[in-house]
């Protein structure tokens, strides 16, 4: 790879690291090509993004991007794969799905909305992350429990209360 290749592949990383704020480090060595098609295929699926990466040029634009990658850059050892995605969880639950089948990918790190995670044993942590349209349908779910609440206590308490009153009137008259 000539200089400028290199430095065109460290722009377009640098780009991709600025584009996106979940990114996952894998090691998927020693996966065959049927397991590492499938697991492209389940990267896919999940609206993830996977790509097979140099430690060096990876390092590089890391060390170009704006972002604070904290220790990230250390995990760059052995085969790195990068995982992009929108969803902060989707790259931890399709490692764990496929982790029931074998012992691979690792999990080297992840930088998800500025919070960095290092090591395999972050992924149990990283799964159970909230998407931002889960957390606000936890919100509204939240807001609208009082609510329900409120009403469904007058609906009840007016039945009675019609009852009670309608049970008056026929005993005085």
């Amino acid at each position: 790879m000539t200089r400028e290749e290199k430095s065109q592949v460290i722009e377009d990383l640098t780009a991709q690291l600025a584009d996106n704020t979940n990114i996952y480090l894998a090691d998927i060595s020693g996966l065959d090509a049927a397991s590492t098609s499938n697991l492209r295929r389940a990267c896919f699926k999940a609206n993830v993004k996977l790509a097979v990466v140099k430690n060096t040029l990876l390092a590089k634009a890391m060390e170009a991007s704006d972002k604070d990658f904290g220790e990230l850059p250390s995990t760059l050892k052995g085969n790195t794969s990068v995982m992009y995605s929108e969803t902060g969880n989707a790259p931890a639950k399709i490692i764990q799905n496929f982790r029931k089948k074998s012992d691979k990918p690792l999990l080297k790190g992840a930088f998800i909305e500025e919070a960095i995670y290092i090591g395999d044993a972050q992924l149990d942590a990283l799964v159970d992350i909230k998407s931002k349209e889960e957390v606000i349908g936890d919100i509204i779910g939240l807001l609208q429990s009082p609510a329900k609440n409120v009403i469904s206590a007058l609906k009840s308490s007016g039945g009675k209360l019609a009852g009670i009153i309608k049970t008056l009137s026929e005993k005085e008259g």
